[in-house]
């Protein structure tokens, strides 16, 4: 794996350049297609989709992570990234995200599946080329859920699982997250939280009432007093203690490769020794000193380092089954 050099050793510095660092894609070279996908009966899901020139060697389904979009910064680079080697990238919008709320009528968490799973057989009905899942953020918790809940199965659908900052044990993270010096991470994620809800109400109030909505000022309350009732788990506690991927990772039984910062501001890296994650033979851990959450940005260019990790990878496990397969 390719040594990584910090721009900056803040955590926080590296944390906000990632969200902030400007990213593109080349729209002359690889276009974006929308595609809508109906992943159960009333919901479909929009998957911005870039292609290379020519064959693709394999196929990348990525996950945002809380409030971000296919348009988020990181969904974006490796989008650019993986064109240029000669992948596909599938951009997923999670359910109501990215302005599809009025495409379901439910909310998103950080343990709902069923979405990314209908996707990823959809693609698999098209192609039979190497296919991977990234997930970042919540939207690695929902990658190695997804790939403990397969198990085995999941041989023949999917190649490889890449999990990047993902907070493996929801109940500790969001108590992080609730620490003083990450207070303003808190308040935007619960902003933008409410403000969807807010959009939610609007559209179908007695599905979405509000129940003090404008009171709600920590990610614990917005989970305990909408996510978890809405869902079925009771509350905010029952949602993480049965929703957090380190309760499903010993079932992983295909490559995974999860990227962690231990500097991350959100997510404790003790949680990574772990053995249920850390005795799986299927899982490999990269683990760098310095990188925030969802930072990862070089002193040296190319920039973002994470991309070049994980294409590095994907290409190593399309190279190893060609090599099964001859």
């Amino acid at each position: 794996m390719n040594d990584f050099e910090p721009f900056f050793r803040n955590p926080h510095l590296s944390t906000l350049a990632g969200n902030f660092w400007k990213r593109a894609i080349d729209e002359q070279r690889f276009p974006t297609r929308e595609v809508r996908y109906q992943t159960e009966p009333g919901t479909t899901v929009i998957v911005h989709e870039n292609c290379p020139a020519g064959e693709a060697k394999g196929e990348v389904l990525m996950v945002h992570g809380l409030e971000g979009s296919s348009g988020s910064g990181y969904m974006v680079s490796l989008a650019q990234a993986l064109c240029e080697n000669g992948f596909a990238a599938h951009r997923l919008n999670m359910r109501g995200c990215g302005g599809t709320e009025h495409l379901t009528p439910t909310l998103y968490h950080s343990g709902l599946t069923i979405d990314a799973l209908s996707v990823l057989r959809q693609i698999r009905q098209k192609t039979p080329a190497p296919l991977f899942q990234a997930g970042f953020s919540l939207g690695g918790n929902l990658t190695l859920k997804l790939a403990g809940e397969l198990g085995a199965a999941a041989d023949g659908l999917v190649t490889g699982f890449i999990a990047v900052s993902t907070p493996i044990d929801l109940a500790e993270c969001v108590r992080r997250i609730d620490a003083r010096e990450n207070f303003l991470y808190q308040q935007r994620f619960v902003r933008s939280l409410r403000r969807r809800y807010l959009r939610r109400h609007m559209g179908a109030p007695e599905r979405f009432p509000l129940n003090g909505l404008d009171r709600v000022s920590t990610i614990y309350g917005f989970d305990d007093q909408f996510t978890a009732p809405h869902f079925g788990f009771g509350t905010a506690a029952n949602y993480y203690k049965t929703q957090s991927a380190l309760n499903f990772v010993a079932g992983i039984r295909v490559p995974t490769l999860a990227i962690q910062a231990k500097d991350d501001p959100m997510i404790p890296f003790g949680l990574y020794s772990d053995p249920r994650l850390a005795s799986n033979p299927a899982i490999g851990l990269r683990a760098v000193g310095h990188g925030g959450h969802l930072g990862f940005i070089s002193r040296r260019q190319p920039r973002f380092w994470l991309d070049r990790v994980i294409i590095q990878w994907i290409t190593e496990q399309v190279g190893i089954g060609r090599r099964l397969v001859n």
